[in-house]
């Protein structure tokens, strides 16, 4: 299976509205790896990795999250890294 990774940095109103585990959710649902998790700044980071189809809907996700957020922007960058589950990680 040919797997691309993808870092996201989500801003808007992300953080106290599930977006960590609804995107953990979500993850499950397209057999995506990697992991997400809350910066300090009040944005949402995400190390995304899965096939291509499967990355570009999980991106096309993240600029609306769950109901109750407000996503501004989603920045997505190429990156590298070998993952075997998705986890929702403590404020970085």
């Amino acid at each position: 299976m040919m797997s691309i990774v993808r870092h996201l940095q989500i801003t808007g109103r992300v953080q106290g509205v599930g977006f960590r585990y609804a995107m953990q959710r979500k993850a499950s649902e397209l057999d995506i790896t990697g992991w997400v998790r809350n910066r300090h700044d009040g944005s949402v980071e995400a190390m995304i990795q899965g096939r291509p189809a499967a990355v570009e809907t999980m991106t096309a996700w993240a600029k609306h999250g769950p109901s109750g957020a407000a996503v501004g922007d989603v920045r997505t960058a190429e990156a590298s890294g070998e993952f075997s589950v998705f986890l929702a990680l403590p404020t970085a």
